[in-house]
């Protein structure tokens, strides 16, 4: 592969690599518009209260409880996400390894529908098992995005998946809702309407993940042979990656760029909720209506900007979205009027959309052919490994302060800024050399 095969496409394949048929692509896409119900139902907008409120009884520990839980899932992928990239490269495996964690993520979330009142080790041990499949298929449906998309149009079709995922995050989060509505209608309570939310919930993501399995192909072939451990392969390839991790310094500082940036993100995905009603004084109906529109202008933002990417570049694409991300933190820290937030909130929605079309395609751009899985495991490393210590800094902020939610947001604005830093050191082209040699 060289940069001559990637631009000597005809004008109707310019987005596609060769031999990729546009139901391919809607496949790949469908696998975002699946899992998306996940996030946006039990991690953002339902099952966290429900499990405070009744699981943990409103007791001070119970949203620490929560927290450590999505916190050792996370560890859980750190440690797992290279491995299980490096093996899904080695033998070639990333569909049946996908096919895995997607059975584990469904089969889990609707299991969360019998945690009750008072069952917090049960809910606990069910949240940690549900993410952990979650964010590990993550991780290998993104692996699939080089082979599918040619180098220029990376952001691009990257794009179309983030724009899917959105809306079906939407489509889960608006059935749910209409089933509280008409059940809060007849006198229920959450604890007989949130577990069948998660039944929803696993449900659609089971039926929506469909045609990934029933469309999408596996184009990588086996890096290795012969009767050796698909453990010991992974450890083992892992191992020459990390020794020959110069050869790569540029996905390097990128992975630790993400570190940095999605460490504000995750902070702003986890917590939300909790500053609209905190620091706004939002009421539950506006605060879920609010992460209805905002998932709408995330969707906007990531089916265009990945337009945009592809036109001005990808570290220009990334600075443009980490300065967005900046505004958004000092904006939302002095935000004193609900017009106000609500500006806010949809800006940030917006760079959200952007921020992660663009990391994905940079990564495959960055990716040699042969490592892929392995170099998004090592993605997703870098964004769990975020999504505790963004997290975990808020909190310890708005603990010092005595609950200055304001400042805590404020703060958020460092992590935007160091990763702009580190991105100024990245040199894409070379850094996409640097893919191409590994891949000849």
């Amino acid at each position: 592969m060289n940069r001559a095969s990637e631009s000597d496409a005809s004008p109707s394949s310019l987005a596609l690599a060769c031999g990729v048929r546009p139901i391919e692509v809607w496949a790949w896409a469908m696998y975002d518009f699946a899992n998306s119900g996940y996030t946006t139902v039990v991690i953002t907008a339902v099952f966290n209260a429900y499990f405070v409120a009744v699981v943990a009884e409103n007791a001070p520990w119970g949203s620490f409880a929560w927290t450590a839980s999505l916190g050792i899932s996370y560890a859980l992928i750190i440690v797992t996400a290279p491995l299980i990239g490096a093996l899904a490269d080695a033998r070639a495996v990333k569909k049946p390894l996908l096919l895995l964690t997607t059975v584990g993520c469904v089969a889990f979330t609707a299991a969360l529908a019998l945690v009750g009142r008072g069952d917090l080790a049960l809910g606990a041990a069910l949240i940690i098992l549900s993410n952990f499949f979650f964010g590990s298929g993550e991780n290998l449906i993104a692996a699939f995005l080089p082979e599918l998309a040619r180098g220029p149009a990376l952001g691009k079709v990257s794009g179309w998946g983030w724009a899917l995922g959105y809306l079906g995050g939407l489509v889960s989060l608006g059935a749910c809702l209409g089933y509280v509505a008409w059940a809060e209608a007849r006198g229920q309570t959450a604890e007989q309407f949130v577990p069948i939310t998660m039944v929803i919930t696993a449900g659609l993501f089971a039926l929506a993940s469909i045609p990934t399995f029933a469309f999408l192909r596996e184009r990588a072939k086996p890096q290795a042979a012969g009767p050796l451990s698909l453990a010991r392969d992974g450890f083992a390839r892992l191992r020459q990656t990390l020794a020959r991790a110069r050869e790569f310094r540029d996905l390097g500082r990128f992975l630790l760029c993400v570190v940095f940036y999605q460490a504000g993100i995750q902070t702003v995905v986890a917590l939300a909720a909790v500053y609209a009603q905190q620091a706004m004084g939002f009421g539950t109906q506006e605060t879920l209506l609010l992460i209805l529109v905002v998932n709408v202008t995330a969707a906007v933002g990531a089916f265009a900007f990945g337009y945009l990417q592809d036109r001005i570049g990808h570290k220009a694409a990334v600075s443009l979205i980490l300065l967005g991300w900046l505004a958004t933190a000092v904006l939302a820290g002095w935000a004193d009027t609900r017009s106000l937030f609500w500006t806010v909130a949809n800006l940030a929605g917006l760079c959200l959309g952007s921020a992660q079309s663009a990391g994905r395609a940079l990564v495959g751009y960055l990716s040699p052919a042969t490592r892929r899985a392995e170099f998004f495991g090592l993605w997703g490393l870098a964004v769990k490994l975020s999504a505790i210590l963004g997290p975990i800094t808020y909190g310890i902020i708005t603990w010092v302060t005595a609950g200055d939610h304001r400042l805590a947001m404020l703060s958020m604005g460092i992590f935007f800024l160091a990763g702009m830093a580190v991105l100024a050191g990245v040199d894409v082209e070379r850094g996409r050399r640097a893919a191409l040699r590994e891949a000849v």
